[in-house]
């Protein structure tokens, strides 16, 4: 039997999901794609691999994953075409490439780009609420923009990891970090490019400088914290509903995204 293996990005509204990874009884990215592919090939399990396992209610617009199409190869274009006509409405495939069989969506990235974005309205907005983190207090945007930059660089990060994850080595390098203010919407958005990212990491981020902008930290505590390799330092986590996997690298991370950039 032989094999192509298919590069694809998507995007998904991560609302109805039980996360990326399949398990058993829910209702997941993985799984829902696995079924499909399974139902092209007429009963052959196929096995996809995402770059990044999102967690219940995080949705993605550049999310990418691979998997390896038994039989006749098929273009990318129709393979695209094949996937969206039996996807459900929360799913769209965008592209895809034919790769060689070295590619693994995981260990072949370059970094990873995480965008938040925060509701600063006073009551939750029923059309927001899935696709926003609620943060009803004042916050001052030039002591988060400036307390950003400490994130930059080189860290250890197990500050601000989550207990749950697998991974020992938490030594990231944190290469943009931007936080601007959506006046219309009365949004925070933040956006995180890192060589890769701990378990909740960009929620823990978000909720600390948001702690910053209300005072509730002073604006150069993120240094302590990075030192102290401590998650009891930071306690608070933002909601997962305002958090979107927005780019995946797999070239070198462009110039205007690297550390000698003009961030802010």
């Amino acid at each position: 039997m032989n094999y192509t293996r298919y590069k694809m990005t998507l995007a998904y509204d991560g609302h109805l999901f039980h996360g990326f990874q399949s398990q058993p009884r829910q209702r997941t990215v993985q799984g829902t794609i696995e079924a499909a592919l399974k139902k092209m090939t007429k009963g052959r399990e196929v096995a996809v691999e995402g770059s990044g396992r999102t967690d219940a209610g995080v949705h993605a617009f550049g999310q990418v994953i691979h998997f390896d199409y038994p039989g006749t190869t098929i273009p990318p274009e129709r393979m695209i075409c094949a996937l969206n006509s039996i996807m459900p409405l929360d799913i769209v495939f965008k592209e895809c490439e034919i790769v060689d069989e070295n590619f693994h969506v995981r260990y072949s990235a370059k970094g990873k780009w995480y965008r938040y974005r925060v509701s600063l309205d006073r009551f939750v907005d029923p059309f927001k609420r899935f696709y926003t983190g609620h943060y009803p207090y004042p916050v001052d945007l030039e002591k988060m923009q400036l307390a950003a930059k400490d994130l930059l660089g080189t860290h250890d990060f197990t500050s601000f990891a989550a207990s749950g994850g697998q991974i020992k080595n938490k030594v990231r390098t944190m290469y943009y970090v931007n936080v601007q203010k959506d006046e219309e919407e009365n949004e925070i958005i933040f956006d995180f490019i890192c060589s890769g990212f701990l378990y909740n990491m960009v929620r823990i981020l978000v909720a600390t400088l948001l702690e910053i902008g209300n005072g509730k930290r002073p604006l150069n505590d993120i240094p302590r914290v990075i030192k102290a390799k401590n998650r009891e330092e930071v306690r608070e986590t933002a909601q997962a509903n305002g958090l979107f996997l927005y780019h995946v690298f797999y070239e070198d991370i462009p110039k205007k995204y690297r550390l000698d950039s003009e961030l802010y």
